[in-house]
């Protein structure tokens, strides 16, 4: 079930409680969605389905208008995730890299509702939650745009719940950094913002030497702080996990994970399942031979790469603590 921003919000207070990470993968094809979803199945979990701006403008989604493609991308989620196959999985959207100097009215129209029209009626979509990419903007600006969308959400009447970034990948966050961008928020708004992402040491991108600045301490650190300043739990978010041992990731999740962001090492698994197919099918894929028509067609390699993905996604889950967690959290939304 796709949840809305008030059950994204429940859905990260449980991960908090039950002290498991929310995975949240960029999917960046129809395929790549489903499998997300048929893993979270199989693990019975809840899945983030995540979009940066060069999903929302590529070829499978927007095609160069990244409205088009935020508004393609929640339809094509939602159709899947409400559908009975795969109704019992807690499944959030998320906007992820959206950046430039579009994003601000991009997320604008996010949260107004991006309209699906059709038979002459019109259906308003918005994200179940929201993050603006910091990486490109002083801390004020990060500050001016969040309260932007909390006010257009009040003005339109739907429901926002944010997660705010800091500097990614400019190292540790400080607690003074971490304060002024929180509060910039929590003071004039209270309670929208559900999940922080500070810098932790790592960095966006595979970096094969891993990232030795990473503690995961850090992080108990940063949930300490939340805490203070706004008198809730706010959930810890890590980008950049690509390059973390499993080691690293576990200790993070021990720390106080919430939500853990994978999209380099997904890209890799997929690209390199794909190349195999192609290898192994050459001679078949050649016009003319008798299995040319099943092996050239999507759902030859779609279902090759599947078979490859789906578990990779599932061991991510358990590495997260995450495997049978979204039965009874289901039940608690019913």
């Amino acid at each position: 079930m796709l949840l809305s921003p008030l059950q994204a919000k429940k859905l990260i207070k449980y991960a908090i409680e039950k002290e498991f990470a929310l995975f949240a993968v960029n999917a960046d094809s129809p395929a790549a969605i489903r499998d997300c979803l048929q893993a979270a199945k199989e693990a019975k979990a809840p899945i983030i389905i995540e979009t940066s701006m060069w999903q929302l403008e590529g070829i499978s989604f927007g095609a160069g208008d990244p409205v088009r493609g935020i508004a393609q991308y929640i339809a094509h989620t939602s159709l899947l995730a409400n559908s009975d196959e795969f109704m019992e999985v807690p499944v959030l959207y998320h906007t992820d890299h959206i950046r430039g100097p579009q994003a601000e009215e991009i997320l604008i129209q996010a949260v107004k509702g991006l309209p699906i029209k059709g038979f002459g009626e019109e259906l308003l979509l918005s994200p179940s939650t929201i993050s603006l990419d910091a990486a490109q903007l002083t801390p004020v600006e990060n500050i001016r745009i969040l309260n932007t969308l909390i006010e257009t959400s009040k003005e339109c009447g739907r429901e926002i719940t944010l997660e705010m970034e800091a500097g990614l990948d400019g190292g540790l966050t400080t607690h003074e950094e971490a304060e002024a961008l929180v509060m910039g928020v929590e003071n004039k708004y209270p309670g929208y913002i559900a999940m922080f992402a500070p810098g932790l040491g790592n960095q966006h991108g595979f970096s094969k030497d891993g990232y030795p600045g990473f503690a995961a301490d850090n992080i108990t650190q940063s949930s300490k702080q939340m805490k203070e300043l706004t008198g809730r739990d706010i959930g810890i978010v890590l980008h950049g996990s690509s390059g973390l041992s499993h080691d690293q990731v576990r200790e993070a999740v021990a720390c106080g994970l919430t939500k853990m962001n994978w999209s380099t090492d997904g890209i890799i698994v997929r690209s390199a399942a794909a190349l195999e197919y192609y290898k192994k099918y050459e001679k078949e894929l050649t016009p003319g031979q008798a299995e040319f028509k099943e092996r050239a067609m999507d759902n030859g390699q779609g279902q090759y790469v599947s078979e490859t993905f789906v578990p990779v996604i599932k061991k991510m889950i358990d590495l997260l603590n995450g495997t049978g967690t979204a039965p009874e959290f289901m039940e608690s939304i019913k």
